[in-house]
């Protein structure tokens, strides 16, 4: 979605990292919503080291309720998380103030069937993708569509 494109009733994520602008997060996750029709969008945060202790320590009392984060920050983020449910983070919601940290390993795996051998990297990244679009948009996820996915635009 581009700038011109976000309306009033346009839903709002965040994406944090390095270069979040220009990652894979932003790419596949903005792509996949887009071939649903879904008026939604993540606005990418380019941080460093620097800022991320800031960023994290002010999210519980943010108006952010939803955030990716790139892998640079995924272990990182542990520490600023109230609850966690494994050793690294694939994105945040903020509820009540709480920031709540997910992983999502598992359920990559049960979508393919336990067979993560044979799945290349990418692959399990845009599954990822998939799974947070369905958890806050109701976005069904179809891993048959992946190899649509890595077409470039």
């Amino acid at each position: 979605m581009r700038p011109e494109e976000i309306r009033p009733d346009t839903a709002l994520s965040t994406i944090l990292g390095y270069n979040a602008q220009t990652g894979e997060s932003r790419r596949y996750f903005n792509k996949w919503l887009k071939m649903n029709g879904i008026n939604a969008t993540a606005i990418a945060l380019n941080i460093t080291d620097e800022h991320f202790d800031f960023t994290m320590s002010s999210v519980g009392e943010s108006k952010v309720d939803k955030m990716i984060l790139e892998y640079e920050f995924k272990v990182k983020a542990l520490e600023y998380c109230q609850e966690i449910d494994g050793d690294s983070v694939d994105f945040i919601e903020v509820i009540d103030k709480r920031v709540i940290g997910y992983n999502l390993e598992s359920k990559v795996s049960e979508l393919f069937d336990n067979r993560l051998e044979f799945i290349d990297d990418r692959a399990k990244f845009i599954a990822k993708m998939m799974i947070i679009a369905n958890r806050w948009y109701g976005v069904k996820i179809d891993i048959e569509q992946i190899p649509l996915l890595l077409i470039e635009n």
